[in-house]
Parts: structure tokens; C-alpha cells; sequence
């Protein structure tokens, strides 16, 4: 496929033009998706409970994308963002992709942003045919589970298999860790998933996973296990978790003399979790992210400089620019599918290739998964700090 260039944080808004071209459609079998001038995009998002910076957050990033091309319109026609809040539970999110479908009849759903809330939209999408986009869930098993492959689900962010993979790397390494110990959210598919991985490649780097232990999501106590993994000395510790927690964990991890280094994903990007952690206490601690907004990279910057402008000066996170991407992505699919009817932009969604955005350009596996690099940040007197990216 043509490579495409998305030369600005603008990322062309030409992109967009003639997206819709036909969006109404002359088949009666054509969904229709929207009223007038508007073309409907379901929002399902954590914008209340407790992980709602992150929902927020791609909120943010998606109504800037959207902003800019409905600058200059779409065939006359402009994105209409309706937005269902699933206040960070399962049950919401999957109500909220029911009334998304059934009562407002979007073309598409951009949400959630946890791996559990996107799961729980899965059957509702594949029953009613209208493609899913999970900005920022990265367990494998949103798009592809029990052997079989969710062909309405797809991402924007890489999986956890490769995130990962890329931490157990740093571990072993960068910063020489002989042992580590792995500390999950035993409620969490997201925490699971990435110490499963971080764990067998950590092994086959040589390395030995010294304790594993677990907390439960909203647990505020964590002293008896982090005395637990002190008295296993590990050189390094994994904590796959939420901000919330892992702010906490650290927090109370340097209280007990655990100075050694953590490290967790990009669940851990949220401004509250220097709120919650402190600055000091987040010395020596680093994330698997998807972007840095520290990255000299041109488009990136470009993109931190328009959101600075939008936002009131606000640094944009990884979950902004996860959002902003996920609303051009889901428009170059449009564009090129010629039409509005949600069958039509799955079968573009899954032709994508070599499409730049923010993140990274990436190229859609058979599984749904964008095929982008990693950034590794580190976090120093409380700012995340650009270490180095690592390519696929």
C-alpha cells in the first residue's frame, strides 16, 4: 500500500478530506450512522471511577484530532463524538457499547482504554458488526481469543507481549538485574498478562524471578508484601500495574528501604501518579510508553505544540496521544473505505499499512495489532525523562 505521510501534529487534515464521500449511501444495506451533516462515532470511555485519567486523557487527544478535521470539514460533513461514560467497570462498558450500537447507531466505537473495559465490549461488537478501536488496552486477547480472531476489535497501542518483552530486556540489560521480583494486580487481565511475559523473558535473558506476589485493584496497604520482597533482595522489581496503586506501592516501598528499581507499563502514566507516589520516591523507576512527549521527533513535537495550545499549555501524555491517533487512524479507514457503513471501514481498518501518526508508524498485523515501537521513559525529581525507543 502507498505509504502515507502525515507530515504535522495537524497530521494533514487532507487526510480526512473526502472521507465520507458517500457516507449515506445508495444500497439499502448501508448502516446509517448519521444525522444530516454528521457522521456518529461512539465514544466508551473511563471518564469517572478509578482509572479515569486515562479516559480523560484519550478524550482529550480524540476531540483535538477531531477538532482539526472537522476544521475543514469531511465531503461537507463533520465527526459527531458521542460519548458514554463506563466510569471504569466492565458492566459499563459493555452497557455503554449496547446503547452505543443499538439506540444512537454509531459507524465505529473508539474505548476503552483498560484491556478489561475493551474485553467487555468484544460480543457486543461482533454481534452487531460495528468495529471496536481500543486506544490503549494491550492484552493480546482483545482482538484475538480462544484460537480465534474478534475481526470488528482492533488497537491503537501495541500488546502486552512486546511491552513485555521490552521491559524484561531493559531489566536484564540496561540495568543488569540478575533477579527481579513481580508484584501484580491479581484482578487485572492488563497486570497479568505483561508479568507472564515480562517473567519468561526475563528467565531466558538468564535472569531469576526471586518472589512474585500480588495486591487486589483499590487495596492501600501494601506494607506486609513489600517486606516479603525485601527479604527476597531482588535487583529489580516489576509492578504491572495502575497508577493508583503503583503510586502507593512505590510510595510506601521507599518508607520500608526498598530502594532498588521498579519498573512498570503504561498503566503507570497518569500526572497523579508523581501526585500520589511522590517525585523523590519515583527516582529510579521507569515505564514501557508509547510515546514520549520528549522525543525530538518533528511530528511529535508538533503534536505537543497543538495540544499546549488547545489545552492551556498542559504536556500531553501517552493516553493523549494514544487518543489523537486513534481518531486518525479510524478517519484514514473511512477515507479510504469511501464510505461511512461500519462493514465497509473494518475491512479499511484492517488493509491499514504504513500509516504515521504520533506514536509511531505501524502496519495492521492479521491479529488486529499495529506492528510500532516502544519508548522507554524514566522518571527523575518527578518528570518522565526520555531513555530511548525500542523498534518492533
Amino acid at each position: 500500500m502507498k505509504k502515507k505521510k502525515l507530515a504535522s501534529a495537524f497530521l494533514s487534515l487532507s487526510l480526512a478530506a473526502g472521507v465520507l464521500a458517500g457516507c449515506s449511501g445508495s444500497g439499502s444495506s448501508e448502516k446509517s450512522s448519521g444525522d444530516g451533516d454528521t457522521i456518529k462515532i461512539g465514544v466508551n470511555l473511563e471518564l469517572s471511577g478509578g482509572v479515569a485519567s486515562y479516559g480523560q486523557s484519550i478524550a482529550e487527544g480524540l476531540e483535538l484530532a477531531t477538532a482539526e478535521i472537522n476544521k475543514e470539514g469531511i465531503d461537507g460533513k463533520k465527526i459527531k463524538l458521542i460519548k458514554v461514560d463506563n466510569k471504569s467497570e466492565a458492566s459499563e462498558a459493555t452497557s455503554g457499547a449496547i446503547k452505543l450500537t443499538s439506540q444512537d447507531q454509531v459507524a465505529a466505537i473508539v474505548g476503552a482504554a483498560t484491556s478489561t473495559n475493551s474485553i467487555a465490549q468484544v460480543q457486543i461488537a461482533q454481534d452487531n458488526k460495528v468495529p471496536v478501536i481500543s486506544p490503549s488496552g494491550t492484552s493480546p486477547e482483545i482482538t484475538f481469543s480462544k484460537d480465534k480472531l474478534n475481526d470488528y476489535v482492533f488497537r491503537t497501542s501495541f500488546i502486552d507481549p512486546f511491552q513485555g518483552t521490552v521491559a524484561a530486556n531493559f531489566a536484564a540489560k540496561e540495568i543488569k538485574a540478575k533477579s527481579a521480583a513481580i508484584y501484580i494486580d491479581s484482578s487485572s487481565d492488563y497486570s497479568k498478562g505483561l508479568a507472564a511475559v515480562f517473567k519468561e523473558q526475563f528467565e531466558k535473558n538468564g535472569g531469576k524471578v526471586v518472589a512474585e506476589v500480588a495486591y487486589i485493584a483499590k487495596d492501600t496497604d501494601f506494607r506486609s508484601t513489600l517486606t516479603r520482597l525485601k527479604s527476597a533482595k531482588p535487583d529489580f522489581i516489576f509492578l504491572p500495574g495502575y497508577y493508583e496503586e503503583a503510586g502507593l506501592i512505590v510510595k510506601q516501598a521507599r518508607e520500608t528501604g526498598l530502594d532498588v528499581p521498579f519498573m512498570g507499563g503504561d498503566g503507570w502514566d497518569s500526572p497523579k501518579l508523581v501526585e500520589i507516589a511522590g517525585a523523590k520516591a519515583l527516582n529510579n523507576t521507569f515505564i514501557t510508553n508509547h510515546y514520549s512527549s520528549g522525543d525530538p521527533d518533528e511530528k511529535i513535537q508538533n503534536f505537543v505544540s497543538a495540544f499546549k495550545a488547545k489545552y492551556k499549555d498542559k504536556s500531553p501524555d501517552a493516553f493523549n496521544a494514544l487518543g489523537y491517533d486513534t481518531g486518525y487512524f479510524l478517519a484514514d479507514a473511512i477515507k479510504r473505505a469511501g464510505s461511512a457503513d461500519s462493514e465497509k471501514i473494518k475491512e479499511a481498518l484492517e488493509k491499514t499499512a504504513d500509516l504515521e501518526l504520533v506514536t509511531g508508524t505501524f502496519t495492521l498485523d492479521e491479529k488486529h495489532n499495529p506492528i510500532k515501537s516502544a519508548t522507554i521513559l524514566e522518571f527523575k525529581e518527578g518528570k518522565q525523562v526520555f531513555n530511548t525507543k525500542i523498534n518492533p
